[in-house]
């Protein structure tokens, strides 16, 4: 089964607008969210540099956090870049190899840590760029499965 050019150009617009819901979304979370406490602004600037200090915090005080701050914190952070690496190849004709769509991934989630930490409305953590960063290659990975799996059907068919 062929994809006509205009059935193409609406899946790219459908991927477009669900991109955008999805960024608008992460926004709110990052910068917005009362539940994660992002209405009250930090005094001072608030980061961590050590890299796996926040991660193993969260997991050796899981129990004093209890499950929903560990789970946020660290499934939370991957799971939020997974539609960033998987949506993100889909826009790009050129740029759909893991290299890029990482580098895309580790930028974009650097941009949100430094906003974080200049408007005092989070805290600048390296960790939260590593798992970021995994989601969006987790993501891209999701990508390719499914690019792989439509490939097999079209053989079948």
């Amino acid at each position: 089964m062929k994809v006509n050019k205009k059935s193409g150009k609406v899946g790219i617009m459908c991927a477009w607008v669900l991109f955008t819901m999805y960024i608008i979304t992460l926004f709110y979370f990052m910068f917005f969210s009362e539940r994660y406490g992002r209405n009250i602004g930090y005094e001072g600037y608030n980061y961590n540099l050590k890299l796996f200090h926040e991660i193993h915090r969260f997991w050796k005080y899981r129990e004093v956090l209890g499950v929903e701050s560990v789970v946020v914190n660290l499934l939370g952070n991957i799971a939020g870049f997974i539609p960033f690496g998987a949506v993100l190849p889909f826009l790009s004709k050129k740029k759909k190899n893991i290299v890029f769509i990482t580098l895309l991934t580790f930028e974009f989630s650097l941009l949100i840590e430094v906003i974080q930490l200049i408007s005092k409305a989070g805290c600048f953590d390296v960790d939260d760029l590593i798992l970021n960063t995994l989601g969006g290659m987790i993501g891209y990975l999701l990508y390719k499965f499914a690019a792989c799996l439509k490939k097999v059907r079209r053989k079948r068919k």
